[in-house]
């Protein structure tokens, strides 16, 4: 019992300092993951290292990498023009194109974090282009790709009717399916109406051939020393430069003129393609999304190496910081049985009504710092006990409500939709745009497993 409830508390004092101090969360939470997993838990730095999410951070680094080296090269410009061209000019269309792109994606098998990963950048660079709210924009990706992912060819759809199954409860997959969907769009929709919807759905785009499109910009480039991984190149300062006969600028690395890059050069349509392959190969093939975009980006590198070397600068170093270390330390309260320890207590208590709302807060509280996916099939066991007796609750609804209650929050920054979220912001102070999801991920966390409680539980007993 102490030593859960020292890890959980250690776990609130992170967020408070991190709030209260410009302070990386990720880094608090690995200092933490040592000292708890060390001195409490009693497990070796070697075994602690082995829960750090490598999965995670190689989707984090290969396709922020993958983007930036897209938008290096002008091709993030050349489809934000050609879509916005496709919905002819009306702007308020185009976050309900990301949302359903994104619940397409993950309807027929896509994971989670996959569709994501393709669709924020370019969601997020319509956002910045045409005035578009970046957190309803980046809501509407990771809520659609959460909406869609319990259809019976979905991945949680599909792991959550194995677990259902096999624990004899009764089983509708459509109402599970439905009640994502619906959840996940009505949340959206007020959001939508919040922030500026109505304003959107008047607006349109001009869409002359005259009219200039300014450079769309979905990552920056660190500075400092070796952040390219060459140091001589970065260490060259004007004077040895003008000794050396290169003039003013290091030309060593290029400088990118956006202004003379024309639609349709061969290395857009390279990447182009390119884009598209990592979409076939993630969604058709089930194969890793870090893995295949790096690969596709080393091609797309080797075409411009000079032109493209600032993009390993412009991966998302800090967010990935962050996501990687709260995982490692949730990973660690997970092997020390905290996690565990909290459920079986909720799932003992006597009033089952009370128990499936403590159920709900759980599965919204743990995945909105965890895996969604793991989480689902942990909790949905706990609940069997009291599904099976006479407490009058009823299987198929209180797993609906259950599916949402976990998932509906992986809009939060610490979740990886939320991550690859905040990863691919771009044109506004990235700490504003963690705080303002922070914001509504801990109002969405707080509120929707009381609200599905109300809805499925509640209700319809």
């Amino acid at each position: 019992m102490t030593d859960h409830l020292i890890a959980i508390l250690l776990l609130c004092a992170m967020f408070v300092i991190a709030t209260l101090l410009p302070i990386n969360i990720g880094v608090l939470a690995f200092v933490g993951a040592f000292l708890v997993g060390t001195l409490v838990a009693g497990v070796t730095t070697r075994d602690i290292i082995a829960d750090f999410p490598s999965g995670l951070f190689l989707t984090l680094a290969g396709i922020t990498w993958l983007f930036a080296l897209a938008q290096n090269n002008g091709t993030i410009d050349w489809i934000v023009r050609a879509a916005v061209r496709a919905v002819k000019g009306r702007v308020g269309l185009i976050p309900w194109i990301m949302f359903a792109i994104a619940a397409v994606l993950t309807s027929i098998g896509a994971v989670t974090p996959g569709a994501v990963a393709i669709v924020a950048p370019i969601a997020l660079s319509f956002a910045f282009r045409y005035q578009i709210s970046p957190l309803l924009m980046g809501m509407m990706v990771a809520m659609g790709a959460s909406a869609g992912a319990f259809s019976p060819l979905g991945i949680f759809g599909g792991i959550t009717n194995g677990v259902v199954e096999r624990a004899g409860l009764p089983l509708s997959p459509l109402t599970t399916a439905a009640a994502s969907f619906l959840c996940n769009g009505i949340v959206v929709l007020i959001l939508f109406m919040m922030l500026g919807g109505r304003e959107l759905m008047r607006a349109r785009a001009d869409l002359g051939e005259a009219y200039p499109v300014p450079h769309v910009e979905i990552a920056r480039s660190a500075s400092g020393p070796q952040i390219f991984g060459d140091s001589e190149a970065e260490a060259l300062s004007k004077r040895v430069a003008k000794e050396g006969g290169r003039g003013d600028t290091n030309k060593l690395v290029d400088d990118v003129s956006y202004a003379n890059m024309k639609d349709g050069s061969p290395v857009q349509i390279l990447t182009l393609v390119g884009l598209a392959a990592v979409a076939l190969m993630v969604l058709a093939f089930k194969m890793d999304i870090g893995f295949v975009s790096l690969t596709v980006g080393l091609l797309i590198a080797l075409c411009q190496p000079t032109h493209q070397k600032r993009s390993v600068g412009q991966i998302a170093w800090p967010e990935i910081m962050l996501i990687t270390g709260v995982g490692t330390y949730i990973a660690v309260l997970e092997n020390m049985g905290t996690i565990d320890f909290v459920g079986n207590s909720v799932a003992s208590m006597a009033s089952p009504m009370l128990a499936a709302l403590l159920l709900f807060y759980i599965g919204g509280i743990v995945s909105a710092f965890a895996s969604s996916t793991a989480l689902l099939g942990a909790l949905i066991p706990l609940a069997v006990p009291f599904l099976q007796g006479d407490g009058g609750i009823g299987a198929i609804s209180f797993i609906a409500g259950m599916a949402v209650a976990s998932t509906i929050v992986d809009v939060s920054p610490f979740s990886t939709s939320g991550a690859l979220v905040l990863a691919n912001a771009q044109g506004i102070d990235r700490q504003i745009f963690f705080k303002q999801l922070m914001k509504f991920g801990t109002l969405v966390t707080l509120v929707s497993p009381l609200v599905l409680w109300l809805i499925f539980v509640v209700i319809p007993n």
